[in-house]
C-alpha cells in the first residue's frame, strides 16, 4: 500500500466511524420519536420503517453504476449531503407527509454510503490489505454505533420533542462534517467519467448475472443477512420476550453482549481467518449460528431457571457477534475480489441490494414466527443457518486460489478479478 493508499483509507475509517456514530443517536429511537412523541401513531412509524428499506430498494440499483461511471467519491458526497437534509427534516418534521419524505431522503442517502465507502475501500487497498481494511471498518461502525446509540440514550426525554430534534441535528452534522474530511481524500485510480468501462446499465447487470461465482455468494448473501441481520429486532427479540420472558433490560444486555464480541474479538479472529479460506470460514460461521440458534431454543423451550434462560439468551447474542466479525474481513473483500476491473461499485451495489431484500423479508417473516411459533422458529432459522455452511462449501469450488485464499496465493501472484474457477477455463469477465 502507497502513502496516498494509506492516508486516504485513514480519512475513510474517519468518514465510517462519524457516519456510525450519527447513526447511532437516531436509529435505535426512530420508533418512538414517530410514534409516540410526534403522536403519529404504530401504523406511520411502521410505515417509515418500510420505506427506509423501499428507497433503499429503489436508489441501489442505480448507484452501482453512479459509482463506475462517476468514481466513488462523488457519489458519497451526494449521498452524505441527501442524508443530512434528511435527517435535519426528519427532527422538524411534525406530520406524517413530512416524516414520510424526510425518512425517504435519510434512507435513500443511507444505502448510497455502503456500497460506495465500501468501493473506497477497495480503491484504497491491496488484495494483502483489503481484509484488514473491511474489519476496521466493521470496528468502527459498531464502535460508533454503539457510543452515539449511548449519548444519544441520556440525551433523549421523550416528554420534549426538542430533544428528539437535538438528536436528528447531531446526525445531520456528523454527515456534514464527513462531507468535509472525506472532500480532502485523493482517491488513487478515481476513474474519470471518460475513462469509465462504456457499458450500458443492462449490460452491466447481465455481466455480473453472468459471473456465477458472484450469484452465488449473492444468494449466500441473502441466506446470510435473513437468517441473523435480520432476525436481531424482530423476531429473536420477539421470542426472547415471548418464549423465554427476558425483560427489556435483559435484551438490551444482549444487544451490548452482541457489540462487545464484536469489538473485542474482531483483531483477534481477524489473524485467524487471514489463514484460511474465505469459504471455509463463512461454512464455520454458518456452524456457529447454528449453535447460537439450538442455544436460544434452550432459552425459550427448555425447562431451566430464569437466570439460565436470561444467560443462554444473552450467549446466542454473544455468538452472533463472533460470526459477525468473522464475517466482516472476509464477505465485503471476496464481492471486490469477484469484480472485474472497473465494476466494484457495481459489484458492491448489488450485494447491498441483496443486502436491503433480506432485512426487509427477515422481519416480516420471523417476527410473527418468534411471537407466535416459538419451536418452528428455532427449528427454521437453525436449519438456514446450515444451510449457510452448505453453500459456503459450493461457492469455494468455483472460486480461484487468489479469491479464496488471498493471503497464500497473494505471494505468488495477484488476485485475478473475475476469473475462472479453479479446475475451468478461463472465462471472459461477463462468464460468457
Amino acid at each position: 500500500m502507497t502513502r496516498a493508499m494509506g492516508a486516504a483509507m485513514r480519512r475513510i475509517h474517519v468518514g465510517n466511524a462519524l457516519s456510525a456514530f450519527g447513526l447511532g443517536f437516531t436509529v435505535p429511537y426512530m420508533y418512538v420519536y414517530v410514534a409516540q412523541v410526534r403522536g403519529l401513531g404504530a401504523m406511520t412509524a411502521g410505515t417509515v420503517l418500510a420505506v427506509f428499506a423501499v428507497a433503499a430498494l429503489i436508489v441501489l440499483p442505480f448507484a452501482g453504476r453512479a459509482i463506475v461511471r462517476r468514481g466513488p467519491l462523488p457519489v458519497l458526497l451526494a449521498a452524505l449531503v441527501t442524508a443530512a437534509l434528511g435527517a435535519l427534516s426528519l427532527g422538524l418534521a411534525a406530520n406524517a407527509a413530512a416524516v414520510l419524505v424526510a425518512a425517504t431522503a435519510l434512507g435513500a442517502g443511507q444505502a448510497v454510503m455502503q456500497p460506495a465507502l465500501a468501493t473506497m475501500i477497495v480503491d484504497c487497498s491491496t488484495a494483502e490489505t483489503r481484509s484488514r481494511a473491511f474489519a476496521m471498518q466493521f470496528f468502527l461502525q459498531n464502535l460508533g454505533l454503539g457510543v452515539g446509540g449511548l449519548i444519544g440514550g441520556h440525551l433523549v426525554d421523550t416528554t420534549r420533542v426538542s430533544s428528539f430534534t437535538l438528536l436528528f441535528a447531531i446526525e445531520a452534522a456528523m454527515f456534514l462534517l464527513l462531507v468535509v474530511v472525506l472532500s480532502t481524500v485523493r482517491m488513487p485510480h478515481a476513474p474519470a467519467v471518460g475513462d469509465a468501462p462504456e457499458v450500458s446499465a443492462r449490460g452491466s447487470w447481465k455481466q455480473l448475472l453472468g459471473n456465477r461465482a458472484m450469484v452465488q455468494l449473492c444468494v449466500l448473501g441473502f441466506v446470510l443477512f435473513f437468517a441473523c441481520y435480520g432476525q436481531f429486532e424482530s423476531g429473536l427479540s420477539a421470542y426472547g420476550v415471548e418464549a423465554a420472558g427476558i425483560s427489556t433490560s435483559a435484551l438490551g444486555t444482549a444487544l451490548a453482549a452482541n457489540t462487545a464480541v464484536i469489538v473485542v474479538a474482531q483483531f483477534a479472529v481477524l489473524k485467524f481467518v487471514e489463514r484460511r479460506r474465505r469459504s471455509r470460514v463463512i461454512a464455520a460461521v454458518g456452524l456457529i449460528w447454528a449453535v447460537a440458534w439450538v442455544t436460544a431454543g434452550y432459552a425459550g423451550l427448555g425447562h431451566g431457571s430464569q437466570e439460565m434462560a436470561t444467560a443462554a439468551f444473552v450467549s446466542t447474542y454473544a455468538l452472533f457477534g463472533l460470526g459477525e466479525a468473522m464475517l466482516s474481513p472476509t464477505v465485503a473483500p471476496l464481492v471486490a475480489d469477484l469484480a472485474p476491473e472497473g465494476m466494484a461499485g457495481q459489484y458492491n451495489s448489488a450485494f447491498a441490494l441483496v443486502k436491503q431484500l433480506a432485512l426487509a423479508v427477515g422481519p416480516a417473516v420471523g417476527g410473527p414466527m418468534g411471537a407466535a411459533l416459538h419451536a418452528p422458529y428455532i427449528v427454521t432459522f437453525t436449519l438456514f443457518s446450515l444451510g449457510v455452511t452448505v453453500l459456503a462449501v459450493r461457492l469455494g469450488r468455483r472460486l480461484t486460489e487468489a479469491q479464496d485464499r488471498p493471503g497464500l496465493a497473494a505471494r505468488s501472484r495477484v488476485v485475478a478479478r473475475g476469473a475462472a474457477p479453479r479446475g475451468s477455463a478461463q472465462s471472459s469477465p461477463s462468464g460468457v
